[in-house]
């Protein structure tokens, strides 16, 4: 091998573990901004006139709230219950409201759950039954009065 040819080999060798670095930063870039993105909101629809007039057949009972830290030492807010279907039909899903409100009585925050249904709620509720809930909020602003959330049916999907 000549020598301009090994000059050459050492001189384009360091440039090797820059473009690594450059191509892992870009990798953390793509990976922090999509973990970062905004969640896009759901539809905010009222309840259908059928669900309306079902609410009277739905019972909540042993509500409560409670705080704690997380392993991030974040303050997470829960608000736990059971709900019960006093009615003739099987409920597919059920979607609430939480209103949280400033010290001034105004609307300060909406969050918008599931309680019956999807994955975290396993299922649906059979008439006759009662199931448990938990709501996590972990990103309450500041000026929440710490009172329990106006809890409002936002949506019911009967199964079948």
């Amino acid at each position: 091998m000549s020598s301009s040819a090994a000059e050459t080999k050492k001189k384009s060798f360091p440039f090797v573990p820059a473009l690594t670095a450059a191509a892992v930063l870009l990798a953390l870039l793509v990976a922090w901004f999509y973990l970062n993105r905004p969640v896009p909101k759901t539809e905010e629809t009222a309840a259908s006139q059928e669900a309306k007039a079902y609410l009277a057949n739905l019972a909540l009972s042993d509500v409560n709230m409670q705080a704690s830290e997380n392993l991030v030492n974040q303050k997470v807010v829960e608000v736990l219950g059971n709900i019960s279907n006093n009615g003739p039909r099987e409920l597919k899903s059920i979607d609430v409201y939480c209103l949280f409100y400033g010290l001034d009585n105004r609307e300060l925050h909406r969050e918008r759950l599931r309680i019956v249904g999807g994955v975290a709620a396993r299922g649906s509720l059979k008439p006759g039954a009662t199931k448990s809930f938990r709501m996590p909020f972990d990103t309450l602003p500041d000026g929440w009065n710490q009172a329990m959330p106006k809890m409002v049916i936002a949506q019911i999907t009967f199964a079948n």
